[in-house]
């Protein structure tokens, strides 16, 4: 096992208990981009097969954040999203396979086939479907009707806790590993979609305490009240508390060690809008790369990675897309009108008169 500077992998592995959902290491693979007449040379982190369940970079994080619950007892999680969330398909399977009840408070989004199928999904998991909007009353009112005096662990959006993002800091020190066994070449910079930062920021930290010289290009992807440069630093920085308080070793100055660039020039007309360049930049990943993304998140990522390739004179950077998308199949859903006529209905307008 190879040592870094501060520490060796896997950092608080050895600390925090944890549940072992994630199939470890997740594979790398080396890809050959077209742009604009030049070929480049890109490495993919498939994340997307980060587990047999369900894919995709939650994955790491519910490791830890559902073993904490079963610890405290919990007999119920809840947690929120859009409509569509990977997160919380995530989190209600996972959460079903301990044997856990799974509330999910979720909000509207832009209406697509994706929707209908996360929502059957839920349906098929024995998920509970709790429509999350209005006033800040209204959605106090909400919590406190479904969440209270019912065992009910509650799990921030995106799974973005300080506990959840140290299965990123694991991965950043996964990653040193494949570098050191010449898996691929150490990244001068590495792409990933930023939604709820939890990702973003284990990453940029393990990365650091590996001291790996790899920019973090963290490509926000929702609105700013949920990913913003100094909130990612300020979870950095919680992080690195939290991991000191555990007995990790982390110098005091790790913050300055940190290398990320906030990448705001992507998130076009908002959450879970694509437009062309989008589009055209997840077409490309399928065509060139056998690489399935999406419009809301990694699409968004690809653009930022495919625009830095083409200001580009040649191939001198090596680059690091880290897929936070599932890829897994879905679990099937046996689902039938009368099973959606039994969501609330805030969530019928999403199945387009199949009820």
């Amino acid at each position: 096992m190879t040592d870094y500077p501060g520490t060796t992998f896997p950092l608080p592995g050895e600390r925090l208990p944890r549940t072992r959902f994630a199939n470890l290491p997740t594979p790398v693979s080396r890809e050959t981009l077209h742009i604009a007449g030049i070929e480049h040379e890109v490495w993919i982190k498939h994340d997307d097969v980060s587990g047999t369940l369900y894919g995709g970079n939650k994955v790491r994080k519910l490791e830890y954040i559902l073993q904490r619950a079963a610890l405290r007892k919990a007999t119920r999680i809840a947690t929120f999203g859009a409509v569509a969330s990977n997160h919380a398909l995530a989190t209600s399977l996972y959460a079903r396979s301990l044997g856990l009840n799974c509330t999910c408070f979720l909000s509207h989004q832009q209406a697509d086939e994706k929707c209908a199928r996360t929502l059957d999904a839920h349906i098929a998991n024995d998920t509970e479907v709790v429509y999350y909007g209005g006033s800040y009353h209204s959605r106090i009112e909400t919590l406190r009707k479904h969440a209270q005096g019912r065992n009910c662990w509650i799990i921030p959006v995106g799974g973005s806790s300080w506990l959840g993002s140290v299965g990123f800091v694991n991965a950043a020190f996964e990653l040193a590993e494949q570098i050191a066994a010449d898996n691929l070449p150490c990244p001068d910079k590495l792409y990933v979609a930023t939604g709820t930062m939890g990702t973003t920021a284990g990453l940029a930290l393990g990365l650091a305490l590996a001291g790996l010289p790899t920019r973090v290009q963290a490509v926000r992807v929702t609105d700013t009240r949920f990913a913003n440069e100094e909130a990612m630093h300020g979870l950095i920085s919680k992080i690195a508390t939290m991991l000191r308080l555990h007995g990790a070793d982390i110098p005091d100055d790790i913050g300055k060690r940190v290398r990320v660039d906030f990448r705001d020039e992507f998130f076009g007309d908002g959450y879970a809008k694509s437009n062309p360049e989008t589009d055209q930049a997840v077409a490309i990943a399928a065509e060139q790369a056998e690489l399935k993304l999406e419009g809301t998140y990694t699409g968004k990522a690809m653009r930022a990675l495919l625009h830095d390739l083409r200001a580009r004179s040649e191939s001198d950077e090596s680059t690091l897309f880290w897929n936070t998308f599932n890829s897994r199949p879905w679990p099937v859903a046996a689902v039938t009108a009368a099973d959606r006529l039994q969501l609330p209905e805030p969530f019928k307008r999403y199945f387009q008169g199949a009820l």
